[in-house]
């Protein structure tokens, strides 16, 4: 819910209220997900050193701090690029510890069949999100003061549910320094990932993810907005949540479909598919096309989150979880920063619409090689050996 409610917020402050240019706001949401290319895989080593749950939970509880900073900033009127910069770049910094920690908690919770459970966590998750759209969409009509407050309440509430989380097992090294053993932890966790071609194979086209869809959607879906359909934090929230809609849908049809056979073609696919849909998104069509096929693209990557986290927790070695997942996490967010900057300084010369067009077909060229040249079409589930698309 609070992710939800920051999406919007953040990218009407930025390029609706500030009115930053595309160069701008591609800086702005780097700021916000740079921290992830720098603390990410910290994060996943010390969920596995000191115990995901405590990571967890002090990550999110500090991350209130940064909200009421801009709450207060919002209240007395002294909103400002470098202000918005520092509350960027400080919730950044707190997501990167929660979120491998938070992955790598799931297996402890996990009933039997871990791809059902990411199934049922990332409902959960999509569904929240999809309250937090909503209520940060009304920003423009009652301020952005009362959203934050609540977004800020919202992550308390967060920790202390994940207090209430089973301890995870820590890998137990009794003479482990941070500061001596933090490095080689993370190298470690680096070679697992990297020696398996399943793995490998998915922090690939994480990278391509972080690249060519998130930051081209957190620059230009917004620009798109305020300057082809001169929309308003409504609008914003609106597209957004029709974006989720289309996810959640997916995930509630795996949640009762029978088990994808082949996780990793699932990915390739779904994957390939929402590049040649949101290409066509930035072609100008009406605003009701528009959010038709940003509902599409949200369908895909419902199947893609699933599996490409079903691969990575059925193949990663207990004790080293967490630094897989914070790889993981890695790959996908500590690649965003690079796609923000880049699309946003296209956006500047070529427009919104076309920046969006050409991230869409990059990552459209890199799917088509990963199912050419990795085993991720070819890959069954480790379980089960008959083969099905």
């Amino acid at each position: 819910m609070s992710y939800g409610m920051s999406n919007v917020m953040f990218s009407w402050l930025v390029a609706i209220v500030l009115q930053e240019s595309p160069t701008m706001v591609g800086v702005a949401q780097m700021a916000i997900l740079v921290p992830a290319t720098i603390f990410m895989l910290l994060g996943g080593s010390l969920s596995d050193h000191v115990g995901a749950r405590r990571v967890a939970v002090v990550s999110q509880g500090l991350a209130v701090l940064p909200l009421l900073m801009l709450a207060t900033v919002l209240w007395f009127d002294l909103l400002s690029f470098g202000l918005i910069l520092v509350y960027a770049v400080s919730i950044g910094t707190l997501q990167a510890f929660v979120t491998p920690s938070r992955d790598a908690i799931l297996n402890s919770v996990a009933r039997g069949d871990i791809q059902r459970t990411v199934v049922k966590f990332t409902l959960v998750q999509f569904s929240m999100q999809m309250c937090g759209f909503i209520l940060a969409g009304s920003a423009q009509t009652i301020g952005g003061t009362p959203i934050v407050l609540i977004q800020a309440i919202v992550v308390g509430i967060g920790a202390w549910s994940l207090s209430r989380v089973p301890q995870v097992a820590k890998h137990t090294q009794s003479d482990y320094v941070l500061s001596r053993d933090v490095a080689s932890s993370i190298v470690e966790g680096c070679k697992t990932v990297l020696r398996d071609p399943a793995m490998r194979a998915v922090v690939l086209q994480n990278i391509s993810v972080g690249i060519c869809f998130v930051g081209s959607f957190t620059v230009t879906i917004p620009l798109l907005i305020r300057d082809v359909y001169m929309g308003s934090s409504f609008d914003i929230a609106l597209i957004y949540l029709i974006n989720s809609t289309g996810l959640v849908c997916t995930i509630v049809l795996l949640l009762f479909a029978e088990r994808l056979r082949r996780p990793g073609r699932a990915l390739l696919l779904a994957h390939g598919l929402g590049a040649i849909v949101l290409g066509f998104a930035g072609t100008g069509v009406p605003f009701i096309g528009f959010a038709v096929l940003l509902f599409c693209w949200g369908t895909c990557g419902g199947v893609a989150m699933s599996m490409g986290r079903t691969v990575m927790l059925e193949n990663a070695p207990e004790g080293l979880r967490g630094r897989v997942m914070g790889f993981y996490s890695f790959s996908f967010m500590g690649s965003g920063p690079i796609g923000a900057l880049l699309w946003g300084v296209t956006a500047e010369f070529v427009g919104p619409g076309v920046a969006l067009i050409f991230a869409s077909s990059l990552m459209f060229l890199v799917v088509a090689s990963l199912g050419v040249r990795s085993k991720l079409w070819r890959m069954t589930h480790p379980r089960i050996s008959d083969s099905i698309v």
